[in-house]
């Protein structure tokens, strides 16, 4: 059974599946021993020895009940089978007579055996049992009452076999049972029928106590004590098993063998002691006295464990043989996981070790007699040299399918440093590493690459025994030491061969699959193959790729199925977590291994919640003693921890495992107890506790028992889920609207709509009814007048908003929010540790519940993980999206035919929702579950008609225009005032990018008089600033850019007030870029101000990100510095692997490009290929969104500047070159989702490649366009480089070649224009002049 569950469980959990089952049996086996009177005496494994202690004169009555109990037993087996498919079966041996107790120890343990000659038939008559049969020793068939008994004989042996009892007819078993126990003392008497044991209910007896504790070990006694661990006593952990066998030259004589079993436990304990192993138990089943020692158990894990054993094993070896009294010794070590615990009933139990690894070795014991012998995990876990081994000859074990090599431990005979010891050593600074210069260089550069881009590396030196890496390993330390670093820390957690040990591990369960990267333009996209690709060697870390011919790079994957989060960590490296947990106090373990089952990351409320007959008190001053130990950091808010997370803050220090490791000297005591107490009034504050080490909570994660985890994880589930829903700021809810309305899977099902039926039904009006009363808006004013011009519109729109922004000043209303946003505190504390609790519980369709709130929840916080979309793999995600329509029971059509019905379907479904709305005909809002449903086809249809927007086919026009007009018409039958106010703006949006003028307006107008009708309440007030938000972001993309200004403005205010920095810094970015074009400069330099310190406060990358593109185009277009070209490359350095930056690729594109243009103005081509190559690479994610199209133009450019060096060196592909980038150029402006406001810059691109390819007609007719466009849209930046390039073209002066240098070193920072010493027309002409020096077309 033991082999069958070790081969076939996962990541070494055999142990735990094969003691449930034990004790499932054994419980029921020693049920029946204690009903019919007898006892259990010793366990073994998965054999037990009874005994009933009787009288002379009743021992042939006793032989009956003990044959009645045994075929009983055999009853019990015949009707069951295992869950696992196991024919589980039992066979019993019984014998009579004498039995001697050998009682040996020392002063603080005790230990017994039986022997004689009852004990030495019984285990003969086990032997010859087969399965299913009870046999009788010769001298218990001599000994019972032989008419009761229907024997067969066995050949060649004097014992006999039972078939059944015979008792006469008159025969009462009631009676006569009752009769045989009226003489046992230690039998339930009918007062106590409900007991299995008198001794469950012993009065207290301290002097009892005292002697039967010298029986259990010293670490068990601590836990029993200890109330906060009752009940949990069993783990899993990885051990060494040590069997030490003696045979005796004479064993029948107690007293011959009871002085060498003394003499030898005193020595075995004495050796033990020192390296913290422990005797188990002792027994003599089989041949001689075996001793089942194990170093590991909790509480006593000690470093180099396997070396310790081995060095005990060698010592009690050597002390044994000289013995006098003893023949032989043998012993057996063995390393890995096993279950240590609790084996057998709840009235009878014993503390023990079970797994694999006992059962080899205790075979090796057995098979390989008169040596120590040792498996390959203890081999090479020991460190020691190979010359102290010797592999020995593999032998068929009974009940092992492949122990693997075996070894004969030959002694140690030097004084060998073992383990880590070795890097306890101090490297003198008068005394550099010599001859390793390479590898150093290898290293520093590694770790600049980490520095500077914050992207993990992984270097491993590889090199046979006695190269030096141990000295190589203390030179890094040293060096990154001195440069103030933490070597390693976080990652490794201080483990020099962490990386070799894992990967190591990762190889033994064949985790890793090695694949040749294909290029992106050979890969057929999929959702499976979409993240392949994606992360690939940095051109810095290629250069030590030596040996690797180019396009045949590798990269390492995951096999499929894994999940690294389920993989158990390798033992060697357990260990080091171990040592260090088990150097704690028991309470302190406790509090660790419930804190590992919460995650790496937990809130002190829910600790507090699955802590066992925990108070707070004990709570806060064990959590202080362990931050103050490096076991946990703790944090006041979400917010403190994401900062500590991205800055890589470590609290693990290499050279101490843990500050609890450090013995204290005494004058430094009352210091400690003063810092304790301020550290616990910090620990009070805080909020959120987080491991220091992953890998400390993996190891105590992994000590818990399936059963104890689940029952863990059920408590840690139901706990969260009160607060698995949007922060009070924003409603509470779910992040996916009305989710779970649709679908039926929470554990606490009394949710907010129950709550409001129950208050509905009790006569009271809810918030939501009050403040979206129909009743209210049940017929909407007309507004907007026909004869109203454009410009009255205007400004009662943005009087509309001054109102609104002045009411939500003065209000004392719930109108602004008390606090900011928490929902990206909850989706970290809450709703992705439940998502990872029910996954552990194989709950997966709660998981999926909550994974999909996770999504929905960074869409809406703005990380926007919107995959296929961002990552501008649009036939991929167009495919999605009909996918998930048709789930959603909503077809989007395929082909032409269905493509025109369906659109004139929509025409008349929209006619009767706007005609319905008009004559305000109230109509019965969908139900919840059909509501969720809408809310998502809005969703998608939203994205569908932006993606078929992209495409230059004529006919998806028509499939664009469906989808937008499918979502006006799914927000309409929400009855949501968001929804459609969304729809409608988006809606508008398709219009002013289709060029359809009335029909825009139309619906922009009707956006408006919808929020004229809101209520001032703090929802009608979030959609009123979304509108403003949208409006601003609509007119910056068309061109109206002092419109955009306007509402911007006012959209910047209201999120402003209502504390939302998630909106707040989009609308920041956007109005940036309209009073860049309308050098509008002092503002500019405000709003920007505003964006730094959002970005510093919330730690946002994506705005960050943003604030250097438009530091850029500040020294590119305007003329003056406001952030260094330094520091802004600097920022591209260290977040262009940020996931959030890659994610939104525009952004990186627009960074990208801006660099490669500062390089080709500087004639600089090497810098300039290694970013436009970059920024290539991301061309090819195509997005219907503005940021794409920004970074897009500026791509261009910069290929137009690159263009012009082709020509100028007259390259045989230079005119190839020129017509597709005409040709792009010119395929850009005529696309729907380019916005007009891209146009200007477009064609003043479009001129400058017409000019270098002597084509002066259409360069004239580009410039004078882009003209026109940059008067219509009041763009001044544009007009005013135009006017340049134009005179400067026709002119007829050259360039010098290094003009935008000079320009460069003239260009003045912000203070200087600021404060006047710098004319602000002078810096308009600090622009780039485009070099026009061939006007003959040279082709």
């Amino acid at each position: 059974m033991t082999e069958k569950f070790s081969t076939a469980m996962y990541m070494d959990r055999g142990a735990e599946q094969l003691v449930e089952i034990l004790n499932h049996y054994i419980s029921a086996i020693v049920e029946k021993v204690l009903i019919f009177g007898g006892d259990i005496l010793k366990f073994a494994g998965d054999a037990l020895l009874a005994l009933w202690k009787v009288e002379r004169r009743q021992l042939k009555n006793i032989i009956t009940v003990v044959i009645k109990c045994s075929l009983e037993i055999h009853g019990l087996f015949e009707t069951q089978e295992s869950e696992e498919g196991l024919d589980v079966r039992v066979k019993i041996g019984l014998a009579a007579g004498h039995i001697t107790m050998l009682v040996f120890g020392d002063e603080t343990r005790n230990y017994f055996l039986v022997i004689g000659q009852a004990v030495d038939d019984v285990r003969l008559a086990q032997n010859i049992a087969q399965m299913n049969d009870v046999i009788l020793s010769p001298n218990c068939w001599q000994l019972c009452d032989r008419s009761m008994i229907e024997i067969e004989r066995i050949p060649d042996q004097r014992a006999v076999k039972v078939n059944f009892l015979k008792p006469p007819p008159s025969f009462n078993f009631d009676e006569f049972f009752t009769k045989c126990m009226a003489f046992m003392d230690y039998y339930p008497s009918s007062d106590h029928k409900n007991l299995l044991r008198l001794a469950c209910i012993l009065e207290s007896d301290p002097e009892l106590e005292l002697s039967l504790q010298k029986y259990v070990m010293e670490s068990i006694l601590k836990q029993i004590d200890d109330k906060k661990l009752r009940g949990y006593l069993s783990e899993l952990r990885p051990v060494t098993i040590m069997f030490v066998n003696l045979m005796f030259k004479d064993q029948d004589k107690a007293e011959v063998i009871g002085s060498a079993i003394q003499d030898a436990c005193a020595h075995i304990n004495s050796v033990l002691r020192v390296f913290r192993g422990q005797i188990n138990k002792v027994f003599m089943f089989d041949k001689g006295c075996s001793f089942l020692c194990v170093f590991g158990f909790p509480g006593e894990k000690a470093p180099d464990e396997v070396t310790h054993a081995l060095e005990s094993a060698v010592d009690i070896f050597d002390f044994c043989s000289h013995i006098h009294k003893i023949h032989t010794v043998s012993i057996g070590v063995a390393s890995g996981i096993v279950f240590c615990g609790i084996v057998g009933h709840s009235v009878r139990h014993e503390y023990t070790v079970i797994g694999q690894k006992v059962n080899i070795a205790a075979r090796m014991m057995m098979y390989y007699p008169g040596i120590v012998t040792c498996d390959s995990v203890t081999y090479n876990g020991s460190n020691l040299p190979a010359y102290f081994f010797k592999e020995l000859p593999k032998k068929v074990m009974k009940g092992v399918a492949d122990s693997g090599p075996v070894y004969q431990c030959l002694g140690l005979n030097e004084k060998v440093m073992f383990g880590m010891a070795y890097l306890i050593c101090n490297r003198n600074e008068g005394y550099p590493l010599l001859g390793r210069d390479k590898e150093i260089k290898y290293f520093m550069c590694t770790m600049k690459e980490f520095l500077v881009s914050n992207c993990s590396r992984i270097l491993m030196y590889e090199g046979l025994s006695g190269y030096g890496k141990s000295q190589l390993l203390v030179e890094i330390e040293y060096l990154a030491q001195g440069e103030n670093h933490r070597y390693l820390a976080e990652g490794s957690c201080g483990i020099p061969f962490y990386c070799e040990e894992l990967l190591k591990n990762l190889d033994h369960h064949r985790v890793l699959v090695f694949q040749t990267i294909e290029s992106e333009e050979k890969t057929n996209v999929t959702w499976n193959n979409l993240f392949k690709n994606f992360a690939k060697p940095t051109e810095d870390l290629k250069i030590f790729t030596l040996g690797l011919e180019e396009g045949n790079e590798e990269v390492c994957n995951l096999a499929s199925g894994v999940r690294l989060k389920n993989l158990s960590l390798p033992a060697s490296l357990k260990e080091i977590s171990l040592v260090q947990l088990d150097s704690m106090s028991l309470s302190h373990q406790m509090l660790v291994r419930c804190a590992a089952i919460v995650g790496l990351t937990f809130t002190t409320e829910l600790l507090f919640e699955i802590l066992p007959c925990w108070n707070m008190k004990m709570m806060i001053n064990a959590l202080a003693t362990l931050v103050e130990s490096n076991v946990f950091d703790c944090f006041r808010n979400g917010r403190e921890l994401r900062i500590a997370l991205k800055q890589n803050t470590a609290s693990f220090e290499v050279n101490y495992r843990s500050l609890s490791l450090q013995p204290p000297s005494e004058r430094m005591v009352h210091g400690k107890q003063e810092e304790l107490r301020e550290l616990e009034s910090e620990v009070i504050e805080c909020h959120i506790i987080r491991f220091c080490s992953p890998m400390m909570q993996k190891t105590a994660y992994e000590l818990w028992l399936k059963d104890q985890k689940k029952a863990m994880h059920l408590k840690c589930a139901r706990f969260l889920e009160e607060n698995a829903h949007r922060c009070d700021h924003c409603r509470s809810g779910d992040f996916v609207p009305f989710h779970h309305f649709a679908v039926d899977i929470r554990l606490n099902t009394l949710d907010l709509d129950t709550i409001r039926k129950m208050a509905k039904s009790h006569g009271f009006q809810t918030e939501e009814e009050i403040t979206f009363s129909r009743t209210e808006t049940s017929k909407r004013s007309e507004i907007f007048s026909e004869n109203l011009s454009s410009e009255e519109i205007r400004e009662k729109i943005l009087s509309f908003f001054d109102i609104i922004i002045s009411k939500m000043r003065t209000s004392e209303n719930d109108i602004i929010p008390l606090e900011s946003c928490q929902c990206e505190e909850i989706l970290e504390i809450v709703i992705m540790p439940l998502a990872h609790h029910f996954l552990a519980l194989g709950e997966n369709n709660k998981a999926l519940y909550y994974f999909l709130e996770l999504a929905s929840a960074y869409l809406i916080l703005g990380d926007s993980y919107m995959v296929c979309f961002n990552m501008g793999q649009m036939v991929l995600a167009r495919k999605m999206l009909r996918k998930a329509l048709k789930l959603l029971n909503r077809i989007f059509p395929y082909n032409l035919i269905s493509l025109f019905l369906q659109i004139h379907v929509e025409k008349n479904r929209h006619f009767h929702f706007v005609n319905q709305n008009q004559q305000a005909q109230e109509s019965s809002p969908p139900g919840k579950k059909r509501l969720a449903q809408l809310y998502q086809q809005t969703t998608c249809f939203s994205l569908l008609w932006r993606i078929y927007s992209l495409n230059y086919f004529f006919h998806y026009k028509y499939y664009c225009h469906l989808a937008a007009l499918m979502q006006v018409n799914t927000a309409l039958e929400t009855q949501d005032d968001f929804q459609i106010i969304k729809a409608y703006l988006d809606y508008s949006l398709y219009h002013h990018l289709a060029g359809y003028q009335g029909v825009w307006f139309k619906y922009e107008v009707m956006t408006m008089e919808h929020i004229f009708n809101l209520p001032l309440k703090r929802e009608g007030i979030e959609i009123m600033t979304y509108v403003a938000d949208t409006l601003g972001y609509i007119k910056l993309l068309m061109g109206h850019l002092d419109l955009a200004i306007d509402l911007g403005s006012r959209a910047h205010k209201m999120w402003s007030l209502l504390r939302n920095p998630n909106k707040h810094y989009l609308v920041l970015c956007w109005l940036c870029k309209s009073l860049f074009l309308k050098n509008r400069y002092k503002q500019l330099i405000q709003v920007l101000g505003w964006l730094w310190d959002l970005s510093v406060a919330e730690e946002h990358i994506f705005s960050k990100a943003f604030f250097y593109f438009v530091c850029l185009d500040i020294m590119l277009y305007s003329g003056f510095v406001y952030r260094s070209f330094e520091e802004c490359l600097e920022f591209i350095h260290q977040n262009e692997d940020n996931r959030i930056l890659k994610f939104q690729s525009g952004i990186l594109l627009g960074l990208y490009s801006c660099i490669a243009i500062w390089y080709a103005r500087l004639q600089k081509w090497d810098n300039f290929h290694i970013f436009s190559n970059r920024a290539k690479s991301l061309v090819s994610r195509r997005t219907p969104a503005a940021l794409y199209f920004i970074g897009l133009s500026r791509y261009l450019e910069g290929q137009v500047l690159y263009l012009q060096k082709q020509i100028e060196e007259q390259s045989e592909n230079a005119q190839d070159s020129g017509v597709d980038l005409l040709k792009n150029l010119e395929n850009l402006v005529a696309q729907n989702t380019t916005g007009p406001v891209f146009y200007p810059r477009l064609y003043h691109l479009m001129a400058y490649v017409c000019i270098l390819m002597g084509d002066g007609q259409n360069c004239s007719l580009f410039l004078n366009t882009a003209l026109q466009l940059c008067e219509t849209q009041g763009n001044v930046l544009e007009k005013c480089w135009l006017n340049m390039s134009k005179e400067w073209w026709y002119s007829g002066s050259e360039l010098t070649e290094d003009q935008w240098l000079q320009t460069l070193l003239s260009l003045p920072p912000w203070e200087k224009v600021v404060s006047g010493k710098v004319n602000m027309k002078d810096i308009q002409k600090n622009k780039f002049l485009m070099r026009v020096n061939i006007l003959d077309n040279p082709f």
